[in-house]
C-alpha cells in the first residue's frame, strides 16, 4: 500500500534534510533536531481538566514526570506513559500533544516519565527509572486515580519497550497491570526480520539509525541485548502478562518483530489486540495532527486500552 498523503509530506520534508549520524553526534543536537520535528507536527494543545509537572523519586534522583487529569470524577484508572525516542531524544514535551489525548480519550490520570537517557545513561538506567516510577505510582495510587485495579503502562517506540519490560517486572512481582499499550515496540534486539531489509530507507528511521540506537542504548554484548529487559520477546514466559494492545506501522523496520511479540503473547494465552496500519511509518503516534490515518489509528489503540481499563472490576 501507498504511504498515506499525510504520512508522505512528513517524509518528503525529512528525507530532503540530510541526517545528523546517530552514534557520532553530540546527543543534545539530536535532541534539539527531534523537539524541531515535534513542533512541525504539533496543533493547538488538546484541553484536559488539568496538568501538573511534579517528580519521583529515583534510584539516582529525582525524576521528572508530567501529570494529566481528566475532566471527570474519580475514583479513575491510572496510566504510566513512557515516551519515544530511542532511549536518547524525547522529553515531557515531545510527546504533550499525545499524553493529553490518552487522558482525553481514555479518561484515565495519565502521568508521562521522563526518564534517564543513552548515550549519558545507558542500559539500565532508563528501565531502573520507569520501573521506580512505576512501583511508586502503584504504592501511592490514591494520589492518582485510585483505581488500585487499573494501572496501566503504555509508550511508543523505546517507551513501548520499556512498558513490555515493566510490564513483565510487575507481573514477576505478583502485582500484574491491568492494560499495557505497546505502539511500534522494539522487542528483540538481534532478530532477523523482513521488516528491517524491506523499510531500511526511506521511512524516518533507518535500519543504520536503529543499529546506532541499539548500540548506544545497550552496548554490543549478545548477553545484554538478549536480556528480557531488553529484547522483551526473550522472556522464560510470556504468561500471565497483562491484556496489550500493540500498534505496528507497514513502514517501519521494527514492524515484524512487534507484530512476533504480539503473538507470542497470543500463543501464551494473553489478551491481546494487534493491528498493522497500512501506509503508516514508525512514530506515527506524533503525527496525528497531520495525517488523517495516523489519527485513526491513534483513535483505534486508544479506544482498545480504554475498552481494557473500562472492565468491571
Amino acid at each position: 500500500m501507498l504511504l498515506d498523503p499525510g504520512i508522505a509530506a512528513i517524509l518528503d520534508q525529512a528525507n530532503a534534510a540530510t541526517a545528523a549520524p546517530i552514534r557520532t553526534t553530540d546527543p543534545d543536537i539530536l535532541r534539539v533536531a527531534q523537539r524541531t520535528l515535534a513542533a512541525a507536527t504539533d496543533s493547538e494543545p488538546i484541553q484536559v481538566g488539568s496538568v501538573q509537572d511534579g517528580t519521583v523519586p529515583g534510584p539516582e534522583g529525582a525524576i521528572p514526570v508530567r501529570i494529566y487529569r481528566p475532566d471527570a470524577e474519580g475514583p479513575l484508572p491510572t496510566v504510566v506513559f513512557f515516551h519515544g525516542g530511542g532511549w536518547i531524544t524525547g522529553d515531557l514535551d515531545s510527546h504533550d500533544l499525545v499524553t493529553r489525548r490518552l487522558c482525553r480519550d481514555v479518561g484515565a490520570v495519565v502521568v508521562a516519565v521522563h526518564y534517564r537517557r543513552a548515550p549519558e545513561h545507558p542500559f539500565p538506567a532508563p528501565y531502573d527509572d520507569c520501573l521506580a516510577v512505576t512501583r511508586h505510582i502503584a504504592d501511592h495510587i490514591n494520589d492518582y486515580g485510585a483505581r488500585r485495579d487499573r494501572l496501566a503502562v503504555a509508550g511508543d517506540s523505546a517507551g513501548a519497550n520499556l512498558a513490555a519490560v515493566i510490564a513483565q517486572t510487575f507481573r514477576d512481582e505478583n502485582r500484574p497491570l491491568a492494560a499495557q499499550l505497546l505502539a511500534y515496540p522494539p522487542t528483540d534486539f538481534d532478530g532477523d526480520y523482513p521488516s528491517r531489509t524491506e523499510n531500511a530507507n526511506g521511512y524516518m528511521l533507518t535500519a543504520e539509525n536503529l543499529a546506532d540506537i541499539q548500540y548506544l542504548y545497550a552496548g554490543n554484548d549478545p548477553a545484554v541485548r538478549g536480556r528480557p529487559q531488553v529484547s522483551p520477546l526473550h522472556a522464560e514466559t510470556l504468561a500471565g502478562l497483562a491484556p496489550a494492545v500493540i500498534g505496528t506501522a507497514q513502514h517501519d523496520p521494527l514492524r515484524d518483530e512487534g507484530l512476533a511479540y504480539a503473538e507470542a503473547l497470543e500463543a501464551a494465552g494473553g489478551d491481546v489486540f494487534v493491528r498493522n496500519y497500512d501506509g503508516l511509518i514508525h512514530g506515527f503516534l506524533n503525527m496525528f495532527p497531520l495525517s488523517p490515518a495516523a489519527a485513526d489509528a491513534t483513535s483505534e489503540l486508544f479506544a482498545q486500552l480504554g475498552q481494557r481499563l473500562g472492565r468491571a472490576a
